[in-house]
């Protein structure tokens, strides 16, 4: 039996379960500036993926990174869901949130 694919897509459906309380968090900690915190990690993983010979490790640090990489969008998209109110605002914050 291959079981390549099965591990594949759970690794796959781990990283994204984990990416989101993390983009959460840091939008509600550090604001949108901590985006190239997320560009770090997606360039990071990508020249891993590339330098590493394990097949498995490569592929799971594309997903990483990618998955680092849509991060920055979507940190930003939370902020948008903050100011329409659907998650809540740091209140140590609420300058941020004002435009």
């Amino acid at each position: 039996m291959n079981y390549t694919g099965l591990i594949i897509g759970l690794a796959t459906f781990l990283c994204i379960g984990l990416f989101h309380p993390i983009v959460i968090k840091a939008e509600y900690y550090f604001g949108r500036r901590c985006w190239w915190a997320f560009l770090a990690v997606g360039a990071g993983c990508i020249a891993a993926s590339l330098l590493t010979t394990c097949d498995y490790a490569s592929i799971i640090l594309g997903v990483v990174a990618f998955s680092a990489l849509w991060g920055i969008h979507e940190l930003f998209q939370q902020h948008h869901r903050v100011r329409r109110g659907w998650f809540p605002m740091n209140p140590k914050r609420k300058h941020d949130y004002e435009e």
